[in-house]
């Protein structure tokens, strides 16, 4: 029965480093399908190049820009997909570590911080091409991004106050 306990929370444990590693790819500016979310996700910023991203139709971009546009985009595709290759290489590491009757934690932790080391690199150098892409745009361009930052900025404001308040009605017991 002891054994079965001491099993069950290096389950429990090696869950944990696996959901933290896959946590590495979701990240703001990440390279996994919740990094494309863009501002606010895990309330540590958001991606820049999802903000650019969503507002191709409007930049009216112009031969180069598009080739740049282009580059960064492809980028981010190769990012994520060697992030889900870093996500399933955790995840077996997991599982072989698990199927000793001592897996080694230590190795289920290096696992996990080589996946989220990876991840922020890829990160960087997928931000660093959309912004190279936007140092390239005009100012009109430009301006087009900075309102619709600055609209989305005010939607989370608004969302997180109407968050606050229900919260509050809770705490009061009005809800």
């Amino acid at each position: 029965m002891n054994m079965h306990k001491g099993r069950g929370s290096v389950l429990v444990l090696a869950a944990l480093l696996a959901v933290g590693a896959q946590q590495a790819f979701a990240q703001p500016g990440g390279v996994g399908p919740m990094a494309m979310r863009g501002a606010g996700a895990h309330g540590h910023g958001f991606a820049i190049e999802e903000a650019i991203a969503s507002m191709k139709a409007q930049l009216n971009l112009d031969t180069s820009q598009q080739l740049m546009w282009d580059n960064a985009a492809a980028q981010r595709k190769a990012a994520r997909e060697v992030g889900r290759a870093s996500r399933e290489q955790v995840r077996a590491t997991m599982a072989a570590e698990l199927a000793k009757a001592e897996p080694d934690l230590a190795a289920l932790a290096a696992a996990a911080d080589a996946a989220r080391a990876e991840g922020q690199a890829l990160r960087k150098k997928v931000r660093d091409a959309w912004l190279q892409m936007y140092a390239t745009l005009s100012p009109a361009q430009k301006g087009v991004i900075r309102d619709a930052l600055v609209a989305k900025m005010a939607r989370a404001e608004q969302f997180r106050g109407r968050m606050q308040e229900r919260m509050q009605q809770r705490r009061d017991g009005g809800g």
